[in-house]
């Protein structure tokens, strides 16, 4: 069974930094893409960024690049976004997804695991 478990979100001033940790286990995810999501109440859940574990591809929301840094550590099955030059509207809860790729996959796809949300509040 995959388990993703988030940390790191808090409260920060605009301009400020946080970064999100996503502790994976339950699997080999050679053959997995992560993703960072995040929703604000009454929206839709929005694509923020991806990783492809094996190539450590990235892809972002371009409302984040620039501004943010998603990575992984392979001997840590961890996945990190560096969010920096923080603004009040990345104000949301942040979840932490898995996918087992496939040809047909793309960063802000379907994604088959998710974590419990952290959530991230920036002051203006």
């Amino acid at each position: 069974q995959v388990q993703l478990v988030e940390s790191g979100g808090g409260l920060v001033q605009a301009g400020g930094s946080l970064r999100l940790s996503c502790a994976a286990s339950g699997r080999t995810f050679s053959r997995y893409a992560m993703g960072w999501f995040r929703r604000t109440p009454g929206k839709e859940r929005d694509f923020v960024a991806a990783i492809t574990w094996s190539r450590g591809s990235t892809y972002y929301a371009d409302s984040v690049k620039g501004r943010f840094t998603i990575s992984r550590d392979n001997a840590k099955n961890t996945v990190y976004l560096q969010m920096n030059s923080l603004k009040p509207e990345d104000t949301a809860v942040y979840y932490c997804a898995a996918v087992s790729m496939s040809s047909n996959w793309y960063p802000g796809g379907f994604y088959d695991y998710w974590g419990q949300g952290t959530q991230v509040t920036v002051s203006s």
